[in-house]
């Protein structure tokens, strides 16, 4: 008991003095995070943002340095404290660190990560900042940690305000929703600690059999490059760094697939820039974004991380990209594992910093990577100058971030007031609303009339499902309302509503039961024989039918499109019936639903919708909205079509004659898409007049205005999303058939009638020529505005001059 006295005697006399030596850091309007007693240029919020970098790089020795190229995953993943602990002092990181990714965020069905700093908001405040005050505190320079977070449909934090899927913020084609959304994302962001987010992704979903189609916004490189850039906006007007990915030509590995695959993009150079690229330089040209995120995929060849012309060429030196790059977990690995151009992971460190890669990531602790940069500096095969104007890169974020001026939450307890708040909440129910595509309303079957219906029953593995609200890369621990109880809730007491679950998302064998089918088992009989006997005593069967978590998303690429498992006998089971059935599609990708689009009479889409989702369905079932969501992917008859989405070259999607063409005829094709780009249908109707293009003839580098009338001509209020295509008459090299330049989303009341403008610049206009320069031709354009990219309602030409 003594030997413990004496001890505790001990511990305090060395504690008092580190206490009052770190209190003394903090002087007025300057934090002294050398800790010599004088402020120094790095520490001066005066000087220039480039002495400052200059002046701290300089009193780096290289151990810092290397410890700026490095993330370190958070609690629960690397980290297994969740407070510094005396031991941190015998880590890699005493040296510092570049970045800790999800940290105390709670993340979801991850046991191990669970910590009582993730809620309440004030409560992760006050832990983040106990961890930024170590590195402050007891590391040689101060340097501040930047605290990453994944953030694509909602921040990925306990609680935090959940957006849908990325494919249904996309549906909504509504650039200031967007950028409310990423407004939001960054504040909540700012207010928890984190001040870095990965988001948007900018990638192309150019294949819906990839799994990660239901994180992209679509398939049209311009209206990816429009909304990333609001949500881009959005979080850095919070004074949060916004991190694009994966930078480039992720999202088409061949065949589509995922998991082990995501590789081999067949993609040729020009459509490389004018499809995959598009978005990325438009983003970072106009946005200003502070960090990409680097694929681990290859193109041509040479593996993206350890490529210098992706990197440094096209980032930096042509797109003016002035932030720094972080690989995606695995990809410098993979320069050597996977892609076998480097001889061991030391060489493919030497590969990836010499391309242009500022920060390395993986699931494990930072140390070997970090060892291998002083190995490679020391022995000589990787340049002193190279590391230092990486870690220049990472340091310039910092100081732009504030993050040297101001370090930590200054005042926590107001995260509990402006994180998830109920405005929060009404706008991202408004998000969902903007969501749905209304895909099918024959006889206009919806909106449905509740007073006219008195049994109504809801059934399908989606309808009380709740997985698909509660992904990986946003928020968790929330309550979802599910399809059946939005409706309940919508309809209350005076109308019964049954529920019953017919089948569940996938059968036994699946997915080796699509290409050998199987009798299904008595208790699937069962369980459709329930669904059906309950639909015979309804007034109308609402089936909510399509994807969970387990069969969309990352690492889950599909070889079929159908509804998986044993959903198209049941949906054809209750439509038999001959009650009225109502499709609601809870999914990730366009799957092919020949047999629904032809048989049932109504049919919306929902894709992942967000915990607040089974309200806004409901709310849309029963006319209380109406739908104004589009498709921003082609629906595809068959996966023997794909390719098939827009935009495409001409005549490379035309449709195959059964006769008459020697040259193209034969009854041997599926014909045209299931649904096409752009599509999505109404409660009402909209009628289009008057375009105007001024001028007709168009000076070089001029803009173009283009203004159009669009009036609701049917009986409610309704949205409509107004779509501007652009087509290239002739050109010296071969354009997409039309490309989309243009859309507004405009909310109309019945009879109403508005004005939508827009602006064509040269860059909306210009191709890669055949020495692969952008240029502008002379010549003929004609402007296509309608509903949908097959619903053109209005056209008319113009010229552009010769310079």
């Amino acid at each position: 008991m003594m030997n413990q006295k004496i001890l505790l005697l001990a511990l305090g006399c060395l504690i008092a003095p580190l206490a009052q030596a770190q209190k003394s850091l903090y002087h007025k309007g300057w934090i002294d995070f050398n800790k010599n007693g004088r402020r120094d240029v790095y520490e001066d919020v005066t000087q220039p943002l480039e002495k400052r970098v200059d002046d701290l790089l300089a009193q780096m020795t290289l151990e810092e340095k290397t410890c700026q190229m490095a993330t370190l995953y958070g609690f629960g993943r690397v980290l297994k404290d969740e407070m510094p602990t005396p031991g941190w002092k015998n880590e890699i990181w005493k040296d510092g660190l570049a970045n800790i990714d999800e940290e105390l965020n709670g993340l979801r069905n991850t046991p191990k990560a669970v910590s009582k700093y993730s809620y309440p908001f004030s409560q992760h405040a006050v832990g983040i900042n106990n961890v930024q005050h170590w590195f402050v505190e007891e590391t040689r320079l101060g340097i501040p940690v930047d605290f990453t977070n994944e953030g694509i449909h909602g921040l990925c934090h306990d609680r935090a305000t959940p957006l849908p899927a990325p494919i249904g913020i996309g549906s909504t084609w509504n650039k200031a929703l967007v950028r409310q959304a990423g407004e939001t994302v960054g504040r909540e962001a700012k207010a928890l600690g984190y001040t870095n987010v990965y988001v948007p992704i900018l990638d192309p979903a150019r294949d819906p059999r990839w799994g990660r189609v239901v994180e992209c916004y679509g398939e049209d490189p311009f209206l990816i490059a429009e909304l990333g850039k609001q949500m881009t906006l959005g979080v850095q007007s919070r004074g949060v760094a916004s991190t694009l990915k994966h930078f480039a030509v992720y999202s088409v590995p061949k065949g589509g697939r995922d998991g082990n695959t995501r590789t081999d993009p067949h993609v040729a150079p020009r459509e490389l820039h004018q499809m995959y690229l598009y978005p990325f330089r438009r983003v970072i040209q106009e946005a200003h974004p502070l960090g990409v995120m680097s694929s681990y995929n290859d193109w041509d060849g040479v593996p993206i991380t350890g490529s210098h012309y992706f990197l440094t060429e096209l980032l930096r030196q042509q797109y003016g990209f002035d932030g720094y790059v972080v690989s995606d977990s695995r990809a410098v690995e993979f320069i050597a594992e996977k892609h076998h151009v480097a001889a061991d992971f030391m060489d493919g460190t030497r590969q990836a910093v010499e391309a242009g890669l500022n920060v390395w990531t993986n699931f494990y602790s930072p140390a070997t990577y970090i060892t291998n940069v002083r190995e490679l500096v020391k022995t000589g095969r990787l340049a002193q100058a190279t590391v230092d104007q990486r870690v220049r890169e990472v340091l310039s974020v910092k100081f732009r971030l504030g993050l040297f001026d101001q370090p930590y939450v200054a005042n926590p307890k107001q995260a509990d007031k402006i994180v998830h708040t109920a405005a929060d909440d009404a706008f991202a129910l408004q998000v969902n609303r903007e969501s749905l595509v209304l895909l099918k309303n024959a006889d206009k079957l919806l909106p449905l009339n509740k007073n006219a219906l008195k049994n109504i029953l809801v059934t399908g593995p989606m309808a009380n499902s709740e997985n698909y609200a509660l992904s990986r890369y946003g928020p968790s621990n929330l309550p979802v309302t599910t399809v059946l109880r939005g409706v309940q809730a919508y309809l209350g007491p005076n109308t019964q509503v049954n529920y019953a679950l017919g089948c569940d998302v996938t059968s036994p064998g699946w997915p080796d039961t699509e290409l050998v089918p199987t009798p299904l088992s008595p208790t699937e009989a069962q369980g459709i024989a329930e669904a059906v006997a309950k639909a015979k005593e309804a007034d109308v069967v609402v089936a909510v039918l399509g994807e969970d978590d387990k069969s969309v998303g990352e690492s889950l690429s599909r070889t079929s499109l159908d509804l998986p498992g044993r959903q198209q006998q049941l949906l054809e089971a209750l439509y038999a019936t001959g009650k009225p059935v109502v499709l609601v599609l809870i999914n990730g990708q366009p799957l092919t639903l020949n047999w629904a689009a032809r048989n049932v009479p109504a049919v919306l889409e929902a894709w992942f919708p967000s915990p607040l989702g089974g309200r806004a369905i409901a709310e849309t079932l029963f006319g209380d909205y109406n739908p104004g969501g589009k498709l921003t992917m082609t629906f595809p008859k068959s996966v023997g079509q794909i390719e098939f989405n827009f935009p495409f070259k001409p005549s490379s999607q035309a449709d195959q004659p059964i006769a008459g063409d020697p040259n193209g005829g034969g009854k041997t094709a599926t014909n045209g898409p299931l649904y096409p780009f752009g599509f999505g249908l109404s409660y009402t109707t909209f009628a289009y007049s008057n375009l105007q293009i001024i001028p007709r003839e168009a000076a070089p580098k001029a803009p173009i205005e283009i203004a159009v009338d669009v009036a609701n001509t049917g009986p409610v209020k309704g949205d409509e999303v107004v779509q501007l295509y652009l087509r290239d008459k002739l050109s010296t090299v071969i354009t997409y058939d039309s490309q989309l330049r243009g859309f507004e989303r405009v909310s109309l009341a019945p009879g109403e009638k508005k004005t939508i403008h827009f602006t064509l610049r040269p860059d909306d206009l210009a191709l890669l020529d055949r020495t692969m320069n952008w240029v502008v031709e002379p010549g003929e354009f004609e402007v296509l505005v309608g509903s949908s990219s097959t619903d053109i309602r209005v056209k008319q030409t113009f010229v552009s001059k010769p310079e």
